[in-house]
């Protein structure tokens, strides 16, 4: 353990000479002039350096025997399978990438992807950014509106779609929701089909073009270019705060150098992992841990489109058992599922392969630490819980098997990892004492760091600099322990986690209140044992307006409309008042402490303790209904 202290404490000490050592392990074009011009709070690393992503995961493994091993396994739930070696991936990455310039695309155009879990999701990434332009994943479980929002944003005039995906044996009508997007984001030229089945979908002369007409006539290979270090390799949407969600920004040059050297430390990765994460793509565990990093580092990967349990409990194990996977990294949520259909089911399958488990998404309690450790590593394979966010790019505080493997405690994600100099603050960012909890927040740049918002500069300012001055607030509660151990305590603002998705309490108020009788609603999340949290809603409807299972059925609707599955309530419940401060902000605070059944501790901010009350007869009702009381 000491002398990972020892590589931390010198990491830190001179962070532009320890990243610069980092950068250089990589395949530049051009070398850097300077190492990071620090404009707090923005910061650009290796300024004038030149390099390629598409050429960093792809080209550069062809000159050994990388070329002809698997890059890409793909599976989906039905067990149809596909592979592509180095070779291949090249191949139909060059292909894309000429098909993308043949539409017009250039460098710094910004690409809409919304694809299911297939290997066209990995290509079209790397097509993009082999012409340097931008991509912007857009999760295929989100509605037309999330996605019309997404579209609206960048500008694009792109966007690559297919016509369905698959989830628990059902075909997911992914084109009709492009369709219905397109009326409120008109702003997209063209749109590429990938066409899965050979089924009629709605095609609109002019504007909707097949994948498989227009890579015929790509060339072979596309020159990559070129990209000064800076330059935007992808915006990804996260919720926040506000109803709006921010677009993040990751540069092309600090983004790679700090995943490639990341993911060496936590996953000790290389040419001979197979490496599973079983995030999505539409997500940045998925941009970073599916594509870039593995890739980066010629490692064989492994994407799987589907439901965990579907179309049996056993498919996880079933997998890493025939793809022989050496690292696999997942949710809690997922591992406490898998928890209720017991060991045995485990035991069924020879996990043998596994070296690395990894946890990521969301605090991983000790119980589950132990089943995870036990069952499904042996009670050999270090767990690695890993702690970052959209906004830092890649893994920021972890256990780093590929340096010195410290003693894990479980439920703790360890230490910060070489080069970040995190902290745990109070409200005036000053350290608080061992044991006490306070606000995570990070002291000097690293490379992975977002470069900003999308058109946003003063957001960016506002949300992750205004709080503590000179520290990036990263929105966590956080303790450390006597061995300097962090131990992560989940959101201090009002985003929810629900089954590892990241969503503003504001983005589902905001959905709530398009229903047309809803005057004003308060979102909050209760404690799931499954999926972390769930979505209760509270809401004031208008004049006229009576409470009726309807009106909850359609506001049901309308969620599900404006964001998606993901975002359904599990309750709703009808008040006249919500609690708020003598300023007119909603005390979401007392919602949740009046659900949880907890005391309710300083109310001198109420402005109306009537509104309390109403809240808690409501509930209590609600309780006895459920119970089958009176």
């Amino acid at each position: 353990m000491k002398g990972n202290i020892d590589f931390q404490r010198n990491a830190t000490a001179n962070i532009e000479r320890f990243w610069e050592k980092e950068a250089e392990k990589l395949d530049w074009f051009k070398p850097w002039d300077k190492v990071l011009e620090w404009k707090e709070p923005f910061a650009k690393w290796f300024v004038g350096g030149m390099l390629n992503a598409s050429y960093l995961c792809v080209d550069c493994h062809l000159y050994s025997w990388h070329k002809n091993k698997v890059a890409l396994y793909w599976e989906d739930e039905a067990g149809n399978t596909k592979a592509f070696s180095y070779f291949q991936l090249y191949r139909e990455v060059n292909k894309f990438a000429s098909m993308l310039k043949n539409l017009g695309v250039k460098k710094g155009d910004r690409v809409v992807l919304y694809l299911p879990m297939i290997p066209e999701l990995t290509i079209a990434m790397l097509a993009t950014a082999r012409i340097g332009a931008i991509h912007t994943v857009v999760f295929s479980g989100f509605s037309s509106q999330a996605l019309a929002d997404r579209i609206n944003d960048t500008s694009a005039e792109v966007l690559i779609a297919a016509d369905f995906g698959i989830r628990r044996g059902k075909y997911i009508p992914l084109k009709d929701i492009v369709d219905e997007a397109l009326k409120i984001a008109p702003i997209i030229e063209k749109v590429v089909v990938i066409k899965r089945t050979e089924e009629a979908i709605n095609m609109v002369a002019g504007r909707d073009l097949i994948y498989s007409d227009l890579i015929k006539e790509a060339d072979d290979y596309v020159e990559p270019v070129p990209l000064e270090s800076s330059h935007p390799l992808y915006i990804l949407y996260t919720s926040g705060t506000t109803g709006k969600p921010k677009g993040v920004v990751h540069s092309t040059g600090g983004y790679l150098a700090y995943i490639y050297a990341t993911y060496k430390w936590v996953f000790d990765i290389s040419d001979e992992s197979v490496y599973w994460c079983t995030a999505d793509v539409g997500w940045v565990t998925g941009h970073t841990s599916i594509v870039y990093a593995p890739l980066l580092h010629g490692a064989t990967v492994l994407m799987y489109e589907g439901a965990p349990d579907y179309p049996n409990p056993d498919r996880w194990w079933e997998i890493i058992e025939k793809y022989g996977v050496t690292i696999f990294y997942t949710s809690p949520t997922a591992i406490k599922m898998f928890m209720r259909y017991g060991e045995e089911r485990v035991k069924r399958f020879n996990l043998s392969s596994l070296k690395i488990l990894g946890s990521v998404g969301e605090v991983i309690n000790p119980e589950v630490w132990a089943w995870y450790y036990t069952h499904i590593g042996g009670e050999r394979c270090p767990i690695v819980d890993t702690w970052w966010q959209t906004e830092t790019g890649g893994i920021m505080i972890s256990p780093v098997p590929g340096i010195e493997l410290v003693p894990l405690k479980p439920g703790s994600a360890t230490l910060p990892l070489p080069g970040i100099d995190a902290e745990v603050v109070d409200e005036d960012g000053k350290p608080v004492e061992t044991g006490i909890k306070g606000h995570l927040a990070i002291r000097k740049p690293w490379p992975g760091m977002l470069m900003g918002l999308y058109k946003d500069p003063e957001r960016y300012k506002e949300v992750y600099w205004s709080k503590f001055k000179g520290l990036f607030y990263t929105g966590d509660y956080a303790i450390k322990d006597e061995d300097g151990y962090f131990w992560l305590l989940g959101r201090t603002d009002e985003v929810l986690k629900i089954a590892g998705h990241r969503l503003g309490t504001a983005e589902i108020e905001g959905a709530v209140v398009e229903a047309p009788f809803v005057a004003e609603a308060a979102v909050i999340g209760t404690p799931d044992p499954i999926k972390g949290e769930n979505i209760i809603v509270f809401a004031i409807l208008k004049e006229g307006y009576e409470p009726a299972d309807e009106l909850k059925k359609e506001i049901i609707q309308e969620v599900r409309k404006q964001i998606g599955p993901i975002a359904t309530p599990q309750e709703i419940h009808f008040v006249e008042k919500l609690p708020k401060t003598r300023s007119g902000k909603i005390m979401r605070r007392v919602l949740k402490t009046i659900i949880m059944g907890n005391p309710l501790g300083d109310l001198s901010t109420l402005e109306d303790e009537a509104s309390v009350d109403e809240v808690k007869a409501v509930y209590e009702e609600f309780k006895q209904m459920m119970s089958g009381g009176a």
